[in-house]
């Protein structure tokens, strides 16, 4: 008997009991003003707080109480409500509706939702369809309940969607006018007419389109003539066709349908203003690969840490750097900041420094033929297992020949011996590759680190990206303030070499821009011990 207490712990299946108490919640909603005839909020909270009464629950919270769609669950009121119930210090157990589509007609979604807090021993209470969610045959039918409050959604859209289409294709606007326009009623009808902003407005169409000046300067003309407009949000509004005549709605399946508002402006105008966007002459240009900007994915905001956006202004012709984030305002020269960073590449050439080039490529040598020692054993400890191999084949053939094996086991252990055996020439093959002319190569590498500022210069894009990275690994950020860049990991060989050069060589650094905080810093593995003219200067921190 104490045995099986014991080995209890490890048995599954298990369920767990939660705790069911008295206390609950309510939540009442209405999509829409005009869905209160039905289902007023007042009627709802009433009637939850009667059965709350009735059933002896602790009312611990009322949420909702406003308008919101449960075609999603993305509501303000509904989370709030969630949050609490799961987060409570006194358990709560029951969220009561007046009905379960007044929780959600988001279908799956309510359904996962509120099977997820019946895990957590939550419980979903419809005043108007009573049930027990806490057994099989109550949670399925609340289930079907939803599925058929997201459908009875479908078919109200479908439905008004339809309306919306037929409204559309008369020429009726059924939203709310655009910026510019008034609705007003004339003889008992609606009609949508230029208000005294989108006089304002039709005048920015005629700017753009016949002195095609920049963003800034109309929404500058504007403030002057008394209206304050965004310059962020002039691209909107001249690429909507409403103003035009014309309007797009997602009912039209792709389509425009003459509307009877108001022109605005031309249709002709329309079509010149847009052909200007798509030019794009006094805004700014964005491509992936820039070779004037390649520092782009790279360098990052020093105060958000997020990259800077690389772009080139074309009425300047001028390339740039920008932090995205809102408040952060740093932005600079493109140009200005390739000189910082050719600055920092100074600091690691080898350039006039023929002693430490050559102290490095013996090292680099000698570090390359000590890894394949290595390997040279490896080779020889694979070569033997080929041999042995060679002799179980051997073996195998022999026991067939003298009938102590049929050939089913020979076809067996032969195609498991010959898998094997190529495996491992395999491995001897990836053994035996070494560099032909390996001094002659890193005499190559050499000489491009000699003169690593002009290289980069020189190089295509992904080259340039490659070798930042190489250097960098962290990227390096932009300080508005200070005007510096920085940076807080450097690839530890380029480090190194740098060091060689500052102490061996005694040259002071100067005034560069890039400052390197590495808190702790390793020389790097490798170094020859014994090599002749060197100490070991940089040491960890």
């Amino acid at each position: 008997m104490k045995e099986s207490i014991l080995f209890d712990q490890f048995a599954k299946g298990k369920s767990l009991h939660l705790k069911r108490t008295n206390n609950c919640v309510i939540y009442t909603r209405v999509s829409s003003k005009e869905q209160e005839l039905g289902y007023s909020l007042e009627t709802q909270r009433k009637a939850c707080e009667e059965y709350a009464k009735k059933t002896q629950y602790s009312v611990l919270g009322i949420f909702g109480g406003t308008y919101e769609s449960a075609k999603t669950d993305e509501r303000k009121e509904f989370n709030r409500m969630l949050s609490f119930v799961k987060k409570s210090r006194e358990k709560i157990s029951y969220i009561i509706v007046y009905s379960v589509d007044r929780f959600s007609r988001s279908g799956a979604n309510a359904i996962y939702i509120k099977d997820q807090l019946r895990d957590q021993g939550i419980y979903l209470v419809a005043v108007t369809q009573p049930g027990d969610a806490s057994t099989s045959s109550g949670d399925f039918q609340q289930n079907i309940q939803i599925i058929f409050s997201q459908y009875d959604n479908q078919l109200r859209r479908e439905k008004c969607m339809a309306g919306v289409k037929e409204a559309l294709l008369k020429g009726e606007w059924c939203h709310k006018a655009p910026y510019g326009y008034d609705e007003i009623k004339e003889n008992g009808k609606r009609k949508i007419v230029i208000n005294e902003k989108g006089k304002l407005l039709q005048k920015a169409f005629y700017w753009k389109a016949t002195e095609r000046i920049t963003h800034t300067d109309i929404s500058e003309r504007l403030d002057a003539l008394g209206l304050k407009l965004d310059e962020k949000r002039l691209s909107g509004y001249f690429r909507n066709p409403f103003y035009c005549g014309l309007m797009a709605h997602s009912a039209l399946k792709g389509q425009l349908a003459e509307g009877n508002q108001e022109k605005m402006i031309s249709k002709e105008m329309f079509l010149k203003v847009n052909e200007i966007l798509s030019e794009n002459r006094h805004g700014y240009s964005c491509h992936e690969e820039a070779e004037d900007i390649p520092l782009k994915r790279f360098l990052k905001c020093d105060h958000c840490g997020t990259f800077m956006r690389g772009y080139v202004v074309k009425a300047k012709n001028l390339p740039y750097y920008k932090c995205n984030t809102k408040g952060c305002c740093n932005n600079k020269n493109a140009n200005v900041i390739h000189g910082y960073f050719e600055a920092a590449l100074d600091f690691f050439t080898l350039l006039g420094n023929e002693a430490i080039k050559g102290f490095v490529t013996k090292q680099v040598v000698a570090n390359y033929n000590r890894a394949h020692k290595e390997k040279d054993q490896s080779k020889e400890a694979i070569k033997r297992q080929i041999s042995e191999f060679e002799k179980k084949s051997e073996r195998l053939e022999e026991r067939l020949i003298l009938e102590e094996i049929n050939l089913e086991l020979f076809n067996k252990y032969s195609e498991k011996f010959k898998f094997e055996r190529m495996e491992l020439e395999k491995n001897f093959i990836k053994s035996q590759k070494r560099v032909s002319n390996l001094e002659h190569c890193v005499n190559i590498v050499m000489d491009y680190i000699s003169k690593l500022p002009s290289s980069w210069a020189l190089m295509a894009y992904k080259d340039k990206q490659l070798l930042q990275f190489l250097l960098f690994p962290e990227g390096i950020r932009y300080n508005k303030k200070n005007n510096e860049c920085r940076t807080s990991k450097i690839n530890s060989v380029f480090y190194y070499i740098a060091r060689l050069v500052r102490d061996m060589a005694e040259i002071k650094r100067g005034d560069i821009k890039l400052l390197f905080d590495i808190p702790h810093l390793v020389v790097p593995p490798g170094i020859e011990p014994g090599t002749q003219g060197f100490s070991v200067l940089c040491s960890t921190d």
